[in-house]
């Protein structure tokens, strides 16, 4: 079989009917912050959020009468649907698009929005494959087009328009172009068409450590179909790549890379503070890979260029990539300490921290010998948590590094807690802190060392004031004191001893 001629193909691409030339724009913090000159290629700024748009419409233009008249159908995570919905309805072509039950609201919400009532949406299974699956069963049945995401010749040149637009954008140097995959369309593209025209570019692929399929298969020399994937970036949880995507891979990219869901979140929140834009998953994965592979490579004063593919984010999403950017980008490493259930102890702990900003402390009296405190702790890079952990040992606090434990960050965070027989006479106060260094110590060096606390959980939430909770055990002649210290600290506080939630789950 003959193989296709990429480079006409690409370059004969009917693409910008639907599709506008994204900006290539420079990112002066990420270059000054990594050592490198780093471009952003702006595909999630399509008016679908997405490049997706592109290789759809292309293939969906190509289309012969007869195909065009029975209609099409496609399985996608969302944002090929989109593309599919689109161009639909400017081709007036019937859609049926499936997509994975765990697609996010704003994806199908769009897709019904660019489609109209050329789209019907079937949703269908919890991945990717199983999506795929139905919709290769409905296309038997009702004898419609396949329109697929990634592994189509058609599909593949329009996202390799994206590698036109590079060069004749950055006409001077580029070392690397660091692009996301899943099923492998946009690399093969971009790689496709980079690699016959600026051969000396590298062209390095970035995937997630759960959704690999690429990685693994390009290094077994083979397609390898994984038994499951993650769908925290749904746009690229893909089992198995395709067939054609594969061999391109195999013969332009030059490297692929790995990255967790905390290196994503940590992107997302460079690319917010870049650009003040909310990239989806899928869409911050390149940013990610490139951090790690300057990091792990060394790379300095290079040219870089990632391509950031979509922004359709879920809102609800935002507070799970907000708590994890931080140990994403290693600016905050979590504990789990073990101190003497004694006066003072606690006040010793504080110290060791010193001038370190705590960013949460979970605490609630259990135990009458020892207590177990959850803490995070602003560091500057990876190694100082290792250091802390040493000092805290050191002084007699035993202490296990959490930051790179799942379980620890995704549930044991919130569940320190609960109803203790130990606190009786418990007093409850809400305070608002600043969220400055200090700020904590102020707070114990004010209170009486005959008060005991039995119950303390603070989180910082990025803002001037941090919001904490505090059980103290009192003695009642000490009454008039508790108000004037709590009067005292200057802190907006309120008294939470009757909240009915308190009364429910913590008294």
């Amino acid at each position: 079989m003959k193989q296709p001629d990429y480079l006409k193909s690409i370059l004969t691409a009917r693409v910008y009917d639907v599709a506008r030339e994204s900006e290539l724009e420079s990112a002066p913090l990420l270059s000054k912050r990594l050592g490198n000159r780093i471009w952003l290629k702006r595909e999630d700024n399509q008016q679908v959020f997405s490049f997706k748009l592109r290789g759809a419409y292309n293939k969906m233009s190509r289309l012969s009468a007869a195909e065009r008249a029975r209609g099409v159908i496609t399985a996608s995570a969302g944002n090929h649907a989109q593309g599919v919905a689109l161009a639909a309805a400017r081709l007036e072509i019937a859609a049926v698009v499936v997509m994975p039950i765990t697609t996010p609201q704003v994806k199908v919400d769009a897709v019904r929005h660019h489609g109209g009532q050329e789209v019907r949406i079937v949703l269908a299974g919890d991945s990717f494959a199983e999506a795929y699956s139905h919709a290769l069963g409905l296309q038997k049945k009702q004898g419609l087009s396949f329109v697929h995401p990634f592994d189509d010749p058609d599909v593949i040149a329009g996202q390799g328009t994206i590698g036109v637009e590079i060069l004749r954008q950055r006409p001077g140097p580029i070392d690397a172009i660091f692009v996301a995959v899943g099923g492998g369309g946009l690399i093969s593209g971009i790689a496709a068409f980079v690699k016959q025209v600026r051969p000396e570019i590298r062209i390095i692929g970035v995937q997630t450590e759960d959704s690999d399929a690429m990685l693994q298969s390009l290094a077994q020399g083979r397609r390898v179909e994984l038994a499951g994937v993650g769908l925290f970036s749904d746009g690229t949880a893909v089992k198995k790549v395709g067939a054609e995507t594969f061999r391109l891979c195999r013969r332009y990219v030059d490297d692929m890379i790995a990255v967790d869901t905390d290196a994503i979140c940590a992107a997302i929140k460079d690319v917010f503070q870049e650009t003040r834009s909310i990239l989806e998953p899928a869409g911050a994965l390149a940013i990610a890979g490139m951090k790690a592979y300057v990091d792990a490579h060394q790379l300095r004063k290079q040219d870089l260029i990632a391509v950031t593919g979509g922004a359709n984010m879920n809102f609800d999403r935002m507070r799970f990539v907000a708590e994890r950017a931080e140990v994403g980008e290693e600016r905050e490493a979590l504990f789990a300490v073990t101190l003497p259930e004694e006066r003072g102890s606690f006040r010793r702990f504080c110290a060791l921290i010193g001038s370190r900003s705590v960013t949460e402390f979970s605490y609630r009296i259990a135990d009458d010998h020892v207590a177990h405190i959850f803490v995070g702790i602003q560091i500057k890079k990876h190694a100082e948590g290792a250091t802390i952990a040493r000092n805290f040992a050191r002084h007699g606090f035993a202490a296990a590094d959490l930051s790179g434990d799942e379980l620890s960050k995704q549930h044991i965070r919130y569940m320190v807690g609960g109803r203790s027989p130990l606190a009786h006479d418990e007093l409850l106060y809400r305070f608002e802190f600043p969220e400055r260094p200090g700020a904590l110590m102020r707070f114990l060096d004010s209170m009486s060392p005959n008060w005991n606390i039995s119950l303390f959980h603070y989180r910082s939430q990025g803002a001037t004031y941090g919001s904490i909770l505090v059980g103290l055990q009192v003695p009642g002649r000490d009454a008039r004191a508790l108000g004037e210290f709590v009067a005292g600290l200057g802190y907006p506080w309120s008294d939470e001893s009757s909240n009915p939630a308190y009364r429910l789950f913590l008294s």
